[in-house]
């Protein structure tokens, strides 16, 4: 390969919470009252970032405009907005996407708590498909709004569908008009199909709902799926979503703060636009926005297609090595993103062990992941693979060897 997915790199005190945060002991409350034991180097699979190096583009375009002494107000060049647009027309076939639409948001969470101001009034409730990432869980309880659950169901081969009878009868009975549609989805690894957003979306349509959909994960689809914009599957849908991108997930930027939102509405772009600009806060940094251009670049391109590559391959291991390895754990391999959500249930119903146990066996041997509980999910654990392969090797490895023992 062209580009570096191998070097294991020492992030220890590079601002990095990933390994920060398990060296430093329980910080946080993370860890489930657990410590690594001497002799095991910590591994990083739970906070959603990448253990790799990103494009070189990226790093080179921020030391470039860094070298220049002035940091001033400023505002985005045509550049950024070109980047943006024609990533979105070359990675997901988007037409119709103008300067107009595209507006910064510091983060996607911090938008999508701005886009439900908009949408909707104290105490309402809110529909997203359940198992749910935690931090949309938190935008909703911070805020006063009541998270309504349309719990995914598994067909007989293991992937996630929408209950779209449940999701209905919710929306209907209880008032709902708003949701939260994760696209892909995480934690289930979903790279949903055309036909099954055209569904949502006409269901939503009927009852008059308002959809936050959030799109982070677009770029990082696994062979034989592509990701459909949600804005794209009708004029209905195109008119009533307001969608959050960012480079974060995709090139490993969260740290530099600069995320967006695609908004065709131009009632509800208005609204968006003074919901930021009233934070008086909700302003792009200057380096990220040079990195956003230098991400959406040929070179920022071809550096996602061995990145997914990578992570397919590092999916396939897994699920093999869990399948063959830990009867009575239960996954599916994601068509998107690279986290893994681990049912564990049967697993620790046969061994008499609870779900604590378990996580706290992984983290003392250096294996740090994520309680799945926080997502909606019983007996679950969360499980990032971003990270070079021999260390996904090593801590499967370890998981046999200490964690999932007989």
């Amino acid at each position: 390969m062209k580009y570096d997915f191998t070097t294991i790199m020492d992030r220890l005190g590079k601002d990095a919470i990933a390994v920060d945060i398990p060296h430093s002991g329980n910080a946080e409350g993370f860890f489930a009252d657990a410590r690594v034991k001497d002799g095991f180097r910590i591994i990083p699979m739970w906070v959603a970032d990448m253990n790799f190096p990103t494009v070189p583009t990226v790093p080179q375009a921020i030391i470039e405009r860094a070298e220049h002494p002035a940091y001033g107000y400023f505002r985005p060049s045509k550049d950024y907005f070109d980047a943006i647009i024609r990533w979105h027309e070359e990675s997901y076939g988007t037409a119709g996407l103008t300067p107009e639409c595209i507006g910064y948001e510091n983060g996607v969470l911090g938008g999508v708590v701005s886009a439900l101001r908009i949408l909707c009034q104290p105490g309402d409730s809110i529909i997203i498909q359940s198992p749910t990432y935690i931090g949309f869980t938190h935008c909703a309880e911070d805020n006063g709004w009541n998270l309504v659950l349309n719990p995914l169901i598994q067909d007989e081969k293991g992937i996630w569908r929408i209950d779209y009878e449940d999701l209905e009868k919710k929306v209907s009975q209880q008032d709902i008009h708003a949701a939260i549609f994760c696209s892909p989805h995480n934690p289930a690894g979903r790279v949903w199909e055309k036909w099954e957003i055209e569904k949502l979306m006409e269901i939503y349509r009927k009852y008059n709902v308002y959809v936050v959909s959030d799109e982070i994960w677009a770029d990082l689809t696994m062979p034989g799926h592509h990701h459909t914009p949600t804005q794209m599957v009708s004029e209905d849908a195109r008119m009533r979503t307001i969608a959050m991108y960012a480079p974060s997930k995709t090139f490993n930027l969260a740290g530099l703060v600069g995320s967006y939102h695609v908004v065709y509405n131009p009632y509800l772009r208005s609204r968006m636009t003074q919901a930021g600009a009233a934070t008086h806060y909700n302003m792009m940094n200057v380096l990220s926005t040079h990195a956003l251009i230098a991400a959406y670049s040929p070179e920022g391109r071809e550096w996602v297609d061995e990145l997914c590559q990578v992570l397919n391959g590092n999916l396939d291991y897994a699920v093999s090595y869990i399948n063959e390895n830990f009867k009575g754990v239960k996954t599916s391999k994601p068509e998107g993103t690279y986290m893994l959500f681990l049912d564990c249930t049967e697993w620790c119903r046969t061994h008499d062990v609870d779900i604590d146990t378990i996580q706290k066996r992984g983290i003392e041997v250096g294996v740090i992941w994520q309680d799945g509980r926080p997502f909606h999910g019983d007996c679950h654990i969360r499980l990032n693979l971003a990270l070079p392969h021999s260390l996904v090797v090593e801590a499967f490895e370890r998981m046999k060897k200490y964690v999932f023992t007989e």
